[in-house]
């Protein structure tokens, strides 16, 4: 292919351009424990990635191993051009282990002069590559402002006085991507962030396609995953294109004690096209999938369904349960094979207590208007493992995302449930 000719400028064809962007894609090693300076290779591999930020340019790969990750001068958030950032690897990089040995974590501290922002951002106009974060482990729990020491309730307020910021509004992950990208985020585990959006947010332009598969989100506010669109086409072509594929995402909590918003698994907006299958979604204050915004021609198969407190599946204002599915849901073209059941989830003792326990404001108004098939206290109890019990409810928010730390979350997705969501990679 050669470059075309118009007067003195040469016009390089989109093709030959990204051809030679992939080109000169780069490799650079990250390692917590051996990292120094900035050559960034194998041999002498950076020591976080916020310090390589400033040389990063799109289709380089970062591949980082094992060790916590709070970026550059502690900020505990890192944004980047569309990159891939692959996590999980041994300290000599010869082999990845993400959810096992070699547990590579993004983390951060919650002094206040750290960022509030997401802990990773991916920019992109153009991408020469596919953009991919593969094998991160994200626990903003560093990052959380909590009421004591306890770790039991974030508080959305900063303290000057004792130099804490407030809990970030923001998730673990934001892709922001532009016209015809390619996207993957796979194999990462999300856990204690507190966003009004998702705790896995992916934003694509025209024709963009996204795939957010075998990733393991866990206690976070907001959505679980959130499927956004920047092309609004008045004809519906150039939609983008997004699969959510074999992610298992509990308790997602509302944005705070008294919000009416946030508390699903998965949210989607309306210029998008949408499979979703062999996903757990679990335990959403409100509830799995919210189409309020009614994305049109939505496919939701395969999926399994359990513990929501108001609806498995949402159309603007219209609640439906699993198996209303075929007979009221309007924008699902495929809903075959969904289910609700009970499941044991092997969380950690701890957690499964403060959450199964904790004061709920209108509890029994939530459970009046209840549309799903596995929900309430003692049912939510059975499947975590705990004995049932009456209880009245309170109006104190004395527990609301308490810490889980990672050992207790990671049992949860190391193997799939009768075939759904995620497992070890």
């Amino acid at each position: 292919m050669t470059a075309l000719f118009h007067g003195r400028f040469a016009i390089i064809p989109l093709a030959l351009a990204l051809a030679s962007a992939t080109a000169s894609a780069e490799d650079y090693y990250v390692s917590a424990a051996r990292g120094k300076g900035k050559d960034a290779t194998k041999e002498k591999p950076a020591k976080d990635l916020g310090n390589l930020v400033a040389r990063l340019k799109d289709g380089d790969v970062v591949h980082i191993a094992e060790g916590t990750y709070l970026s550059r001068d502690e900020a505990g958030s890192d944004s980047v051009p569309g990159v891939q950032l692959i996590g999980g690897y041994s300290d000599d990089f010869s082999t990845r282990d993400p959810w096992g040995a070699h547990r590579t974590i993004f983390a951060g501290t919650s002094a206040i002069s750290g960022s509030t922002q997401y802990r990773l951002i991916v920019e992109a106009k153009n991408c020469p590559a596919e953009v991919k974060v593969d094998g991160i482990i994200f626990d903003n729990g560093p990052r959380n402002h909590y009421a004591d020491e306890k770790n039991l309730l974030i508080l959305r307020r900063a303290d000057a006085q004792k130099g804490l910021n407030a809990t970030p509004e923001s998730g673990a992950i934001k892709l922001d991507l532009g016209v015809q990208c390619s996207a993957v985020v796979q194999n990462t585990v999300v856990l204690n962030t507190a966003p009004t959006g998702g705790a896995i947010q992916v934003k694509l332009g025209r024709e963009g396609r996204a795939s957010i598969r075998n990733n393991l989100v866990v206690n976070n506010t907001g959505e679980g995953i959130f499927v956004q669109s920047s092309w609004k086409p008045r004809d519906g072509k150039g939609l983008p294109a997004f699969t959510v594929e074999n992610n298992t995402i509990l308790f997602s909590w509302k944005h705070d004690p008294i919000a009416t918003y946030g508390g699903n698994s998965l949210k989607m907006d309306q210029e998008v096209q949408l499979v979703a299958s062999n996903n757990v979604f679990a335990f959403g204050d409100y509830g799995g999938v919210d189409n309020i915004k009614q994305a049109k021609g939505i496919t939701l198969k395969n999926n399994l369904f359990v513990g929501h407190k108001l609806y498995d599946y949402r159309e603007f204002n219209t609640s439906v349960k699993v198996a209303e599915f075929e007979d009221e849901a309007d924008q699902l073209k495929d809903s075959g094979a969904n289910v609700s059941k009970a499941m044991k989830f092997p969380v950690g003792e701890r957690f499964a207590k403060l959450y199964a326990d904790r004061p709920e404001i209108s509890r029994a108004e939530v459970d009046a208007k209840a549309k799903v098939s596995t929900s309430g206290a003692n049912a939510i109890r059975s499947m975590l493992g705990l004995p049932v019990q009456a209880g009245d409810v309170t109006l104190d928010a004395n527990v609301f995302l308490p810490r889980i730390q990672l050992d207790e979350a990671l049992p949860v997705g190391l193997a799939p449930y009768d075939g759904f969501g995620c497992k070890k990679p």
